[in-house]
């Protein structure tokens, strides 16, 4: 994809081949039928090396930048970022932005404005939000995509909550898992840094 292409403002977006992320497929071990055999490793995950502060501020500023360039971006109030992997990503672009982060989490907590999704294709399928985000514009943040099932999920009770889903913004798109179609059928933009 060039430059042109990316400030075109086309509703499934990446960066220029100069910038990709780095990130492969592994094989996880010892996983239940139900879930996914595969694990996308990437630079902020600290798996395969130690991780800079530094990566951590660039990877946030690109990702930032490849959402917010193009002219008919719609700028968000708040990043929701995914439990686990999605947190570090959320880190990044919120230091990036200068905007204020929330977390869903894999965890069932008494608190008030709690709205649940699902991750099918994890051990731990049920996920959370916390707190009362009606009325707001949100871009969700993720470390990847693959299938695009979590995150339509999590668009499905944002929007019923009167929650504006401004987009997504993922470091990885695992195209194995065809989330494009799935995502352009909501009207969510989807910007990566790189695909796999």
């Amino acid at each position: 994809m060039t430059t042109e292409d990316l400030l075109a403002g086309s509703s499934m977006r990446t960066v220029p081949e100069d910038l990709a992320y780095q990130a492969r497929r592994i094989r996880r071990l010892g996983v239940p039928p139900q879930t996914r055999d595969v694990r996308i490793v990437h630079e902020l995950d600290g798996i395969l090396d130690q991780v800079h502060p530094a990566t951590l501020l660039r990877t946030g500023s690109a990702l930032w930048e490849a959402w917010s360039r193009p002219p008919d971006f719609t700028a968000p109030d708040v990043l929701l970022g995914l439990d686990a992997g999605g947190i570090l990503p959320t880190v990044a672009v919120a230091l990036a932005s200068d905007l204020p982060y929330r977390l869903a989490w894999k965890l069932d907590l008494d608190l008030p404005d709690k709205r649940r999704f699902t991750e099918p294709h994890a051990r731990r399928t049920e996920v959370f939000t916390y707190g009362d985000l009606a009325g707001t514009r949100v871009l969700i943040v993720d470390d990847e995509i693959t299938t695009g099932n979590t995150l339509a999920n999590l668009i499905t009770v944002l929007r019923e909550s009167a929650v504006e889903v401004t987009g997504i913004a993922c470091l990885i798109e695992d195209t194995a898992g065809n989330a494009r179609p799935l995502l352009e059928s909501l009207g969510v933009p989807l910007c990566t840094l790189t695909r796999l």
